[in-house]
């Protein structure tokens, strides 16, 4: 009886110690799964990215031309560096960058259509009608195609014309003795050119990405350059489109590209008017507003202005997106890799904003396109991505 007791109590001792065990290990069990549902993330994760594409020549000369022949001569100039830029080339460039960030939604600005023709008028210069119609370069096709090489990968969204011009242009820089141009006024000139500049909105295909009541429309507030006698309306705007990305909450994008040129009171204005009440990046929803601003706050080397950016600003909107490293601008026209230099990009006029900080949190964000590739930079501008969660 004795020996039996003596045989028993180990046993007991040893099925509470198992008992203990198990009763230990089911609270780290239950406390793992805690930290585990505590850790997972709240909301949605969406990619956002804005990308200034370079509309492949340096405008300044053409507006600051003393009279029409020099004008003549600067749009030659224009439309040669256009060649020199090759967007083709680039386009493989600035397509690698967008996809290789799988950028649920792109803003894209300066997407150009270059036209031409070939005969010499300055009427459509003068508010007549378009005559230039041959397709040169249509930045937008050239993009899409590199982008979708093999497989769609993007979709248009919406796409909102800007500044629309055509003029004279001595494109072959040689003395016209055989035609006489725009006679008496631009001899040189042999052709017409045209520029279509457009912003853009893409969205990636097959990643869950609804838009509705995509929109766009142009600023009240525009530069008006007088060029050689003739006043130009350099129009700028905005697209907008409502989305929800993978069952996110909805929210509103927009993509803008304030005036480069000219007052900055101009900018300013412009900033006013997108988020205004009633404006594009005003409303109910979350907005989430990328764009090349030529505007910031504490970078800026754009003729100090800190205006536009301050405007948009004091209406709550936050910046999402990185000063490090910085993503503007290169100091040259050229885009060869030969030209330029990464210690020129010195400030950040490139943003992802959002007016809900609460709602749309910014996870991290990169700049991209600061190295030259196939030969060329992909743009004056390098690319500002930024990865974000929209929370209900």
């Amino acid at each position: 009886m004795i020996q039996s007791q003596q045989m028993q109590l180990p046993r007991r001792i040893l099925t509470a110690a198992l008992l203990g065990l198990g009763a230990v290990l089911a609270l780290a069990l239950l406390a793992s799964e805690g930290q585990a549902k505590a850790k997972k993330p709240r909301g949605t994760g969406v990619n956002v990215m804005t990308r200034n594409v370079y509309l492949g020549a340096d405008l300044g000369p053409a507006i600051a031309a003393n009279n029409p022949n020099q004008f003549s001569k600067a749009n030659g100039q224009i439309l040669r560096d256009v060649d020199t830029n090759n967007f083709p080339t680039r386009a493989r460039g600035l397509a690698r960058e967008i996809r290789g960030k799988k950028a649920d939604l792109v803003g894209l600005q300066e997407v150009a259509l270059w036209r031409t023709n070939d005969t010499a008028s300055l009427g459509p210069a003068v508010g007549g009608p378009f005559t230039a119609t041959t397709v040169k370069y249509d930045y937008l096709k050239l993009l899409m195609d590199r982008l979708n090489a093999g497989k769609k990968r993007y979709r248009i969204v919406k796409v909102q014309k800007e500044f629309d011009f055509e003029a004279p242009a001595d494109y072959n820089n040689q003395p016209n003795d055989a035609d006489p141009g725009v006679a008496g006024v631009m001899p040189d000139a042999e052709m017409n050119g045209r520029l279509t500049m457009r912003d853009v909105i893409l969205a990636r295909t097959g990643a869950g990405v609804i838009t509705k009541n995509a929109k766009g429309g142009n600023f009240k507030t525009i530069y008006k350059p007088v060029v050689s006698g003739v006043t130009v309306n350099v129009n700028r705007g905005w697209a907008q489109a409502d989305v929800t990305v993978r069952g996110s909450r909805k929210f509103r994008f927009v993509d803008t590209h304030l005036e480069a040129f000219g007052d900055t009171d101009i900018r300013k204005a412009q900033a006013q008017e997108l988020v205004a009440p009633g404006g594009p990046a005003s409303g109910k929803l979350p907005v989430v507003l990328v764009g090349d601003l030529n505007s910031d706050d504490n970078t800026v080397q754009n003729n100090g202005d800190r205006d536009a950016f301050n405007a948009i600003k004091a209406k709550g909107f936050v910046d999402r997106s990185t000063e490090s490293p910085m993503s503007c601008c290169l100091k040259t026209d050229i885009l060869t890799a030969d030209k330029g230099s990464l210690k020129d990009f010195d400030h950040h006029i490139d943003h992802v904003l959002t007016n809900r900080p609460q709602k749309v949190k910014g996870i991290s964000s990169s700049v991209t396109g600061r190295a030259p590739v196939n030969g060329y930079w992909d743009s004056d501008h390098a690319g500002v991505f930024s990865a974000l969660r929209i929370l209900r």
